[in-house]
């Protein structure tokens, strides 16, 4: 045997698989994207769109309607396809002993489904990722959590239009609106519940530091803005930090952002890269 042959003998041993929950705008992005030694191998889409998606990516991809149709093992999963995505799949993939990680954290605002996934993940040996997705910071919420995190606060702010179709027509004259206002005002887990366009910001801020019912969520409408604004208020023993940013949304879907999608992306390329930050 050559060299060569035994050197591509050794790459399609290295090369680690994943599967991908879900194939919109997100997906598509982060299957451009991924790195070179994780190859997708198994799509799971509802049944309705499974012909769609086989004419989307390449004909090694196994696109299924369920994660126990897999015909291998995945090293990693991911999940990108929202909350009732996760509802159907996430338990299933863990029971398989399988780690997956979760763009759709909002979901676990759900604290009978949270604890099921907890008890699944233990009970079978398997992780469950929550990604930081939209909001950046996380690792210092969560690291201060360690030793003395006392308060959580989190803003999000957004254009009227942008909270149109929202529980916020029911607090607020977005047509009135002449200044930036806060209309809401409770726990993440409240906030999840209300407006699910924000859980997963909301709910990963909570999972990370103080919890689902001691963080609390502010919303505002601002007429002078355009892009989405997220400000994280942090204090305790470590001191206080204060986290702000503009999301900008991808191009390909003004409803989901770019960031987000990034940090599929960087959950896909730790999951195979020896030093991870």
């Amino acid at each position: 045997m050559s060299l060569v042959d035994l050197t591509n003998i050794y790459k399609v041993t290295a090369m680690k698989q994943l599967m991908m929950i879900g194939f919109g705008a997100m997906a598509s992005e982060v299957y451009t994207h991924l790195p070179h030694d994780l190859e997708l191998k198994w799509i799971v889409v509802p049944e309705r769109s499974v012909e769609n998606v086989k004419q989307k990516v390449d004909a090694n991809i196994q696109v299924i309607s369920d994660v126990n149709q897999c015909d291998g093992t995945p090293d990693y999963v991911i999940e990108v396809a929202g909350q009732a995505a996760v509802k159907e799949h996430a338990k299933k993939v863990l029971q398989n002993g399988w780690t997956i990680g979760l763009i759709s954290v909002g979901t676990l605002a759900d604290s009978q489904f949270f604890t099921e996934l907890q008890q699944t993940a233990e009970q079978n040996g398997a992780h469950l990722h929550l990604l930081a997705g939209a909001i950046a910071g996380i690792d210092g919420i969560a690291a201060a959590k360690e030793g003395g995190l006392e308060k959580v606060t989190y803003n999000g702010c957004k254009s009227p239009n942008s909270w149109r179709g929202s529980y916020a027509e029911q607090l607020i004259d977005l047509d009135q609106v002449q200044k930036a206002t806060v209309f809401y005002r409770g726990t993440a887990r409240e906030a999840a519940l209300n407006f699910p366009a924000n859980a997963n910001v909301a709910a990963t801020i909570a999972l990370a530091g103080v919890g689902m019912d001691n963080t609390i969520v502010e919303l505002t409408v601002d007429p002078d803005i355009t892009q989405n604004k997220h400000t994280i208020v942090a204090e305790g023993r470590f001191g206080q930090m204060t986290i702000e940013m503009v999301g900008v949304p991808l191009a390909s879907n003004p409803k989901t952002s770019t960031l987000a999608a990034l940090s599929v992306i960087r959950a896909c390329r730790n999951s195979v890269e020896a030093i991870q930050i």
